[in-house]
């Protein structure tokens, strides 16, 4: 072959080869365009949205907790600025000197500094830690003012919970406090995952949770590549927690507090007898719960959780105590309402009654003599019960009970409220696995054995008996903003009016009769007169042979030894309006106790008159009209 040939075959194969190569060249370079258009026309959107999350940041923004205020709209609950000391550890040269200038100006624990370390070594250096939140203007200004030499040191503003009538509203509003990892847990709101987010514990804060709690704004940010903040884009407030108006009377709730606080553990409520709307709820001793806002400290918690008249208890709502002679109404309206006995019933109580081989003890020694249902209330007369009770049986009883709202939860908008308890034959059979016996009966009758109620369930069935017989329930919400407010239509619990009338007679002479219990404890202003039931409540068996050598004086024997007192009433008597309960812990005799501390406290009402700003003056009737 020439050579020409040669070159030619040589020219034709380079020619296919770039051929084949500009071909591959131009399908790569088809392919690289289509994929461009792919991604810049097709997917632009997609490709867009991904870079703008890559630079912007949303951020979730807490609202602002609702307002608690009482019935007249004086601040129970309220958000104060909240102005914290933080630092960037990108910007301070040394972290721990830092800390100690900063500690000049505000006082920091060594817990305070290990926290701070803790959350620096946790976080990337350019995220501002808070050292310290809730600062004084005087401290942040000294801060301020310091500035050039505390780099990487900043004032941030925020909200903080603030109780302004402090441990007179503790039991009733509760507290708020850091999220915890159960609360975290199977709750979809993303605000509850912010730093530092609080929610309701306790009290009204924990029942109307989420009323309160509002819902979370936004914020826009750009950020750079590693996370830092550049500026705010937009911002969206969200919406704050609504505004809850309480039906309590603060002024009063003061009162009462005061009051309360002569005794070592003591609590009462102040009921409207026709709406159920509570204007006092109190239980002495109580806490500050501004203190549980920011954190409570060990030693302070170990104090309150070991102070045994139990300050972290709401009394009145969980307490659960025997009743006392406070509970003889109920077993006289089971008696006659049964029919088993009639209104001229009478007992004669030579100070005791034998039933079997076992001696029943009136607690007046030499007896009341001859009595009928007035006088027994009047006198209190344990006898005569005990003969009533063990005609009527304590299934009755229990059902009157339950009718008045006792053993059961009265409902409350409050968590954590307790049942009492009102026995049965078949809850001693289920419970037990034991057979009813009479002298439970007995026992009974005289709210002692199994019997357990709490001071509210009382202050209700002192509501009822003073309303006409209407089933109100106690509560404490008188209205959130913009939904409308209480409740003034009960449901008749269906007894007689001349069986209620019989008890009313009763308690009015038990506090206005010369020879009454509480006689001593009446209120003498003319128009203001109360009507009321004394109660004790034994907490230790008394033995024959202790009865034998003679009871010692209730001051003589050891502070838990003594019997609970209690006093039930409602004022004023021709028209009533307020119903109250009051329970003193270990406080001797309900007489001499509580019945001086409802006293002070109804008067106060009265002159008071929280409940003129509602419209209900009578007892409603099923269908919301009042009564003639």
């Amino acid at each position: 072959m020439s050579s020409i040939d040669r070159d030619t075959d040589r020219s034709r194969l380079l020619a296919r080869r770039a051929l084949v190569l500009g071909g591959i060249k131009l399908a790569g370079l088809s392919a690289l365009v289509g994929r461009l258009y792919y991604l810049q026309v097709l997917e632009s959107a997609r490709y867009t949205m991904l870079a703008e999350e890559n630079r912007i940041s949303l951020r979730l923004i807490a609202p602002s907790r609702g307002n608690i205020v009482d019935r007249f709209g004086v601040p129970l609950a309220l958000n104060q600025q909240n102005y914290r000391v933080v630092v960037v550890s990108e910007r301070t040269h040394n972290i721990q000197e830092t800390l100690d200038k900063i500690s000049r100006i505000v006082p920091l624990t060594d817990g305070d500094r290990r926290r701070v370390l803790r959350e620096l070594n946790r976080k990337r250096r350019f995220v501002p830690v808070t050292v310290r939140e809730n600062l004084t203007w005087e401290q942040v200004a000294t801060l301020e003012t310091n500035t050039p030499d505390l780099p990487g040191v900043a004032i941030e503003v925020g909200e903080l919970r603030y109780y302004p009538q402090a441990d007179a509203t503790a039991h009733i509003l509760g507290y708020v406090g850091a999220v915890s990892e159960a609360e975290l847990s199977g709750n979809s709101d993303p605000v509850l995952s912010l730093p530092g987010f609080r929610i309701g514990k306790a009290g009204i804060e924990r029942f109307h949770e989420k009323v309160l709690r509002g819902t979370a704004g936004t914020s826009q940010l750009e950020v750079n590549a590693v996370g830092r903040v550049i500026r705010e884009l937009s911002r969206d407030e969200g919406q704050p927690g609504r505004e809850i108006q309480l039906t309590i009377d603060m002024a009063l709730q003061r009162f009462v507090q005061e009051r309360l606080s002569q005794e070592v553990s003591a609590s009462a409520v102040v009921m409207d007898v026709h709406t159920g709307g509570i204007y006092a709820l109190s239980s002495h001793p109580s806490y500050d719960p501004n203190q549980f806002t920011m954190g409570i400290s060990a030693e302070l918690w170990e104090e309150l959780l070991s102070n045994p008249a139990t300050p972290l208890n709401n009394k009145a709502v969980v307490g659960q105590y025997p009743p006392g002679s406070t509970f003889k109404m109920m077993a006289a309206l089971a008696a006659l309402e049964s029919g088993v006995v009639s209104n001229r019933h009478t007992v004669f109580c030579p100070g005791h009654l034998e039933l079997g081989d076992h001696r029943f003890h009136c607690w007046k020694r030499g007896g009341h003599g001859t009595v009928d249902f007035v006088g027994a209330l009047r006198h209190s007369c344990d006898v005569f019960f005990y003969d009533v009770s063990r005609r009527v049986g304590i299934d009755r009883i229990a059902e009157m009970s339950n009718r008045f709202g006792l053993g059961n939860r009265t409902g409350i908008d409050l968590p954590h409220e307790r049942a009492g308890l009102i026995p049965s034959i078949a809850w001693k059979k289920a419970t037990l696995g034991k057979g009813w016996d009479m002298g439970e009966t007995l026992v009974a009758s005289i709210g002692q054995g199994y019997v357990l109620t709490t001071p509210l369930q009382l202050a209700v069935m002192t509501c009822r008996i003073a309303n006409g017989g209407y089933a109100v329930k106690p509560h404490l919400t008188k209205q959130i903003k913009a939904v409308s407010g209480e409740q003034t239509a009960w449901p008749s619990i269906g007894v007689k009016k001349e069986n209620l009338d019989i008890v009313l007679r009763g308690m009015t002479e038990v506090v206005n009769a010369p020879n009454g219990t509480a006689y001593k404890s009446r209120i003498t202003e003319i128009g203001y007169e109360m009507a009321g039931k004394t109660g004790s409540a034994q907490v230790r068996r008394i033995t024959m042979a202790q009865r034998a050598a003679g009871l010692k004086k209730q001051d003589e024997i050891p502070w838990r030894e003594r019997d609970h007192a209690l006093f039930v009433a409602f004022a004023p008597i021709q028209a009533p309006r307020y119903a109250c309960a009051v329970f003193v812990e270990h406080g001797g005799g309900g007489s001499t106790a509580a019945a001086p501390i409802a006293r002070d406290i109804l008067l106060e009402t009265q002159k008071r008159d929280p409940g003129r700003a509602t419209v209900a003056e009578t007892p409603p009737t099923d269908s919301g009209k009042p009564r003639g």
